[in-house]
């Protein structure tokens, strides 16, 4: 049975750059063969700041948006966030589409493929890192640091990486795989 990757969208801002770098990252795992990788954009899912009444551990969702988020998170086994930094910090639809689930996250690795300027988002994914274990989630060492991803878009925004990028999804992925499977146990002995 093959591993499901989410590789989630976190910016939802118009003209973002993410949707060129998550692309890749999806058909880079794709490739390589550990994982069956689906690409997430937070912007379909249009959540608003979180409004269920209800704490999520419930899982009493009430609207749809919400039914929708929680089905999409279950699917997966393992997630690579694709992430920006703003202001040092991960953006704010990654922090509420967070939020918005509990039970759906727990006992799954993640991985973080991040952007910006010549910190290559490595402060945001930083601080998300440590948001992700409180609904118990393993973030991975390993990463993707992407400086000025602006600068490696062709003419139709298409993202050409170096072979530092390649490498390091490399290294994310055999760390993901390794997690996912460990924790599949956890998930089904529960």
């Amino acid at each position: 049975m093959s591993l499901k990757l989410h590789t989630i969208i976190c910016s939802t801002r118009p003209g973002r750059v993410g949707p060129s770098v998550a692309k890749w990252f999806h058909e880079f795992a794709n490739g390589q063969g550990q994982f069956e990788s689906t690409l997430v954009d937070l912007a379909d899912f249009q959540l608003p700041v979180y409004n269920e009444p209800n704490h999520p551990r419930l899982q009493k969702y009430e609207h749809e948006h919400t039914r929708a988020w929680s089905r999409s998170v279950s699917e997966a086994d393992a997630y690579a966030f694709v992430i920006p930094e703003y202001n040092y910090c991960p953006p704010p639809p990654f922090i509420n589409a967070l939020d918005y689930v509990y039970n759906e996250w727990n006992y799954k690795p993640c991985g973080f493929v991040s952007y910006g300027g010549v910190s290559g988002g490595l402060r945001s994914a930083q601080l998300a890192k440590q948001l992700v274990t409180t609904v118990k989630m393993m973030p991975m060492m390993e990463g993707v640091m992407v400086q000025t991803p602006w600068s490696l878009l062709d003419s139709e925004k298409k993202f050409t990486p170096n072979e530092h990028h390649e490498d390091s999804g490399k290294a994310l992925l055999t760390e993901l795989e390794k997690w996912a499977r460990a924790l599949k146990t956890i998930r089904t002995e529960s």
